[in-house]
């Protein structure tokens, strides 16, 4: 992933201020011109706000003032485009709630629409979406979800996500449980992939604290599906299912299975940090019937105060025939991360068969010898 300034940057900087300069050239433009001496400290969202808030110091007025600056700078500026929008995008919608009438409100979700495919106005949205969240979502559900344009369809599927990444919660959204499934409704079988990445994300978000209204949707959308909607189906499910809820493997075909297990069976038993193991299992079906199966394995992993926490990764998929048995195979990495701080000390590795734990394998993670 970049950087923040490689984002929101120096550059970025000085391409807002040419572009806000030519379509306000009577403006003075003090705290854009003061940002870059701020913006190197700063993370990614908070060098968003900082230009931002420089927007709204720099171009005081009403809402309309800023709108038709935007809007000027929009049609005549080529560079006006790129991660620069974000602030703009957020400049409007601040603005917009503070003058707090419907036609503000209403021109600025027509805005950031049209300026969604420069830079997608997903975060921007949330601001307007905190305010009035009914007025907010009838214009998505009515124009947006229907537009011609796949960045304003999009928008509205990733604009309304519960966990969207780098962004504010909406917390009435995360009150009303299936208050956005109308817009995943209407674009589950959107000609985009693009788009249906987006529907499948959401739904995944959902999942994390609604599963049961994700699989009446998804119940539904198979009911009367495309030629896209299972490959959907499955992204959506994808923390069900390593989470090996009996709903979601289900729905996709991953039902109980006689089956006898050796394994997992690891190379060695000490690894150090920044080493691998690797890991074998055989499995048979032992039924009367083909079973379908969701291989997953989970990583135990020791934490700081000695409790293990385990973390599910993907295996394969596959289907045994009666009596029909496969070996799996995995190379685990704990090479260190920025997301995942290893401790020294006894973790574990077991596979999860459509949502069945195997036993575990134990080993243990060792401080890895200075050269």
């Amino acid at each position: 992933m970049p950087f923040a300034d490689e984002l929101i940057g120096r550059h970025t900087v000085q391409s807002l201020t040419r572009a806000i300069r030519a379509a306000a050239p009577d403006a003075d433009l003090r705290a854009l011109r003061a940002a870059p001496r701020q913006i190197d400290s700063l993370s990614l969202r908070e060098r968003a706000d900082l230009l931002r808030d420089a927007l709204l110091a720099d171009l005081p007025g009403d809402y309309a003032a800023l709108a038709r600056t935007v809007r000027t700078a929009h049609n005549g500026a080529p560079y006006f485009a790129g991660w620069l929008i974000w602030p703009v995008t957020s400049a409007l919608a601040t603005r917009a709630v503070q003058q707090d009438d419907a036609a503000s409100f209403h021109d600025a979700m027509d805005l950031l629409g049209s300026l969604t495919g420069r830079l997608s106005s997903e975060f921007a949205v949330r601001t307007l979406l905190r305010h009035d969240l009914d007025r907010a979502l009838g214009i998505i559900v009515g124009d947006w979800t229907g537009s011609p344009d796949a960045d304003v369809r999009r928008l509205a599927c990733e604009g309304t996500r519960p966990y969207l990444p780098w962004a504010v919660r909406v917390p009435e959204i995360m009150a009303h449980p299936g208050v956005t499934m109308p817009i995943l409704d209407a674009l589950y079988q959107d000609e985009s992939e693009y788009v249906r990445r987006s529907v499948a994300n959401h739904l995944n978000d959902l999942s994390r604290d609604h599963p049961e209204i994700v699989l009446d949707g998804a119940r539904r959308w198979l009911s009367r599906p495309d030629a896209a909607t299972e490959r959907l189906v499955r992204q959506g499910l994808r923390t069900l299912i390593k989470r090996g809820h009996p709903g979601a493997l289900e729905l996709l075909g991953f039902a109980p299975a006689v089956l006898e297990v050796d394994g997992p069976r690891l190379d060695r038993d000490a690894v150090p940090i920044g080493g691998s193991v690797r890991f074998t299992a055989s499995i048979r079906n032992t039924g009367d019937h083909q079973a379908r199966l969701a291989i997953d394995y989970i990583v135990h992993h020791r934490k700081a105060n000695g409790d293990q926490s385990g973390k599910t990764f993907k295996l394969t998929t596959r289907t045994l025939a009666p009596g029909e048995q496969i070996q799996v195979t995995r190379e685990h990495s704990f090479r260190p991360i920025t997301t995942r701080r290893y401790y020294p000390g006894r973790h574990s590795i077991s596979l999860q068969i459509n949502g069945v734990e195997s036993d575990r394998a134990d080993f243990e993670l060792v401080a890895a010898r200075n050269p």
